[in-house]
């Protein structure tokens, strides 16, 4: 299956893990890309040295391409870029913040870029910012989102409407239906992040992974609108961010409640109760915990499925 975003980053299908933090270690990247999808590193929730020990393994464990997610609210950011030069990684996705910061850096050093947006907005200002490709991430998505609560099914078509450069679909998307669904719309591909939650080589927490297994539609919520809307799974954590605002709390008394290393607690140690747990609505759809490899089969079988059903009616 060959188009823009296959051409782009040569791979096989035009499937994106991801870069989840506490979730997209080297194990998951290279399994991806090994089976012929983009593997994405998550470098958010790593330490400097702790990104260029996963890229370095994942180099080993995969001779295919794959990338490195960085947040652009990461607190020393020019230390993760300084080791994806050094380590010669060619494919950045950056999200959380403005693209005109480091896109030309990273494309002066010959490296793809693509950032993630929430809006029709900010995918115009990515595509001015001269970024390879936009991750347009509708309001089903895990973790954190955007503010303007635009889902998927009119963010994709809206955005592919203005823009030139190639678009990837992200939110809600775990099945080959979903992923065709999102072409049809007007992606050159899509981003998947819960369904690799519940994978075998994801680096979060067993206890984690069966709660999204285990997840009942409305499970999860958006909330902390005024720090950074977050998508959670419903918890003793979450209860208590509602009593928080039931009783007219402040931002810094929900920056004190969040706490640092919440999310960690979660995801990573397996918290459930006072843990962040962070997973789309999509979990609703997702039963098991599968090798990623399986879960690209399992996608691009039901996608071609799909697609001759389509074409019969």
């Amino acid at each position: 299956m060959q188009n823009r975003i296959t051409e782009l980053f040569k791979i096989e299908f035009p499937i994106i893990q991801g870069g989840m933090i506490w979730t997209s270690g080297w194990r998951l990247a290279s399994a991806v890309s090994n089976s012929g999808g983009l593997g994405v590193i998550g470098s958010g929730s790593m330490y400097p040295d702790v990104l260029r020990e996963h890229i370095k393994k994942c180099k080993k464990a995969t001779s295919k391409p794959f990338a490195v997610n960085v947040p652009m609210l990461y607190p020393d950011i020019d230390k993760l870029m300084d080791i994806i030069i050094d380590e010669d990684v060619k494919i950045v996705f950056t999200s959380a913040g403005n693209p005109k910061t480091w896109t030309s850096f990273l494309k002066e050093k010959g490296i793809t870029v693509v950032h993630v947006v929430s809006s029709l907005r900010f995918a115009l200002k990515a595509q001015e910012a001269g970024v390879d490709a936009i991750v347009a991430e509708g309001f089903e998505a895990g973790g954190h989102n955007g503010r303007d609560e635009t889902t998927t099914l009119v963010l994709i078509p809206a955005v592919k409407e203005k823009i030139t450069i190639p678009l990837i679909a992200a939110g809600g998307i775990a099945t080959g239906r979903a992923m065709l669904a999102a072409m049809v719309l007007g992606a050159d591909g899509v981003q998947v992040g819960s369904r690799f939650v519940a994978s075998e080589e994801a680096s979060n927490h067993i206890n984690f992974k069966e709660v999204v297994v285990n997840a009942n539609e409305g499970d999860t919520h958006l909330t902390l609108k005024e720090l950074a809307p977050v998508r959670l799974v419903k918890n003793k954590f979450y209860n208590e961010v509602q009593k928080a605002y039931a009783e007219g709390a402040t931002t810094e008394e929900l920056k004190t409640l969040l706490g640092r290393g919440r999310a960690k607690k979660g995801m990573f140690l397996g918290d459930l109760e006072d843990g962040e747990l962070e997973i789309g609505q999509v979990s609703t759809l997702i039963h098991d915990i599968k090798p990623a490899g399986d879960i690209i089969k399992e996608m691009m079988s039901e996608f071609d499925k799909a697609k001759n059903q389509v074409s019969n009616f």
